[in-house]
């Protein structure tokens, strides 16, 4: 008769207690040290002691037990960011992780493909987070922005081309970007441009505003100019189509919404003939590296960052202070970079 394999031994976790008799302290000094208690008074001796017996140990301490004795989670929901938004966003999602576990967060990227805007919120709520910081594409409503208020979150943040109604809002104007580029080439003497606008889902959030920014541009300046909208995918045949096309649209300009399909237009009006900037001047946005490396090299629009205040501590701050007011923080500085292909 086979013998059936004995269980394995019980593996021991450690406890704070272990924590605490390693160290030479009591259990609320290790609770004060290892979540970042700052209104008690520790030595930096004692506090070193705990984290090295905690090391030694192997000992985290227990997110869901802290939530329960703080009545809230220390998380901060990161809804991912569309693929194509851009490398200004996934720039700033990268930084604000870093700097909100600085504060001692825990930070979390929860996919939401597929989901509406109350989808989204009850699945994010379900979570309990703190705060969520949800990126365009995601069309949150007030009834949404209830749901996570009511599970506990103390701060919903939007970030994105417009603020949303009931949120706190990082808005980055999306058509500044438009109007930079357009405005770079009215400088060029350029009056019949073409606006690409990206037939990719998920992108007309961002294209939108930035051909209304063009349009805006036109109208603001004294020159007899025109703006004509330019569909393409991201796609070579796209672009060997709208290039086999070109000069019956009689066009001397695009703005062709970033670097990537800039230099995807650009190697197709190349092919076709049509000679860059001489008979087409063009620029892109993001100021990639490999836009300089083109030749002619890629004109293009940067993007920055312009805060009074880090957006971690911002998030932070509407942690610590919840219910005030909606805030609108205008972040976008767009700047166009002009080089040899306009």
């Amino acid at each position: 008769m086979s013998q059936l394999p004995e269980p394995p031994a019980a593996i021991s976790v450690p406890t704070s207690a272990d924590v605490a008799r390693l160290a030479g302290v009591s259990r609320a000094t290790v609770s004060y040290v290892l979540n970042n208690n700052s209104t008690v008074r520790i030595s930096e001796s004692t506090r070193r002691r705990v984290r090295e017996a905690a090391a030694d140990l192997g000992y985290v301490p227990h997110a869901a037990a802290r939530s329960l004795r703080a009545g809230h989670t220390r998380m901060v929901l990161l809804p991912t960011a569309p693929a194509l938004a851009g490398t200004l966003y996934q720039r700033f999602f990268s930084g604000l992780e870093s700097d909100l576990r600085r504060l001692d967060y825990t930070v979390v990227q929860y996919g939401s493909v597929g989901l509406d805007g109350d989808e989204a919120a009850r699945a994010w709520a379900e979570l309990r987070p703190v705060a969520v910081v949800s990126p365009g594409g995601i069309d949150l409503t007030p009834y949404g922005i209830g749901v996570l208020t009511r599970s506990g979150a103390k701060a919903v943040i939007t970030l994105g081309p417009k603020p949303v109604d009931g949120a706190h809002a990082l808005v980055m104007d999306q058509r500044e970007v438009g109007g930079s580029a357009v405005r770079h080439l009215l400088s060029r003497g350029r009056r019949r441009i073409g606006v690409v606008m990206p037939q990719e889902p998920g992108l007309g959030l961002f294209a939108e505003p930035r051909l209304a920014g063009a349009v805006h541009a036109v109208e603001q300046s004294e020159a007899h100019a025109r703006i004509q909208p330019l569909a393409l995918r991201y796609e070579e045949e796209s672009a060997e189509d709208l290039a086999a096309r070109w000069r019956s649209l009689g066009l001397d300009a695009v703005f062709a919404y970033n670097d990537e399909y800039a230099m995807l237009l650009m190697r197709a009006l190349q092919d076709a003939g049509i000679g860059i900037p001489a008979e087409t001047a063009l620029i892109g946005a993001d100021d990639l590296m490999l836009g300089r490396l083109l030749r002619p090299r890629l004109s293009s629009v940067t993007m920055e960052l312009a805060t009074t205040q880090p957006p971690a501590e911002m998030i932070d701050r509407l942690v610590q202070n919840p219910g005030g007011a909606p805030e609108r923080h205008y972040l976008l500085r767009a700047t166009a970079v002009p080089r040899e292909s306009s």
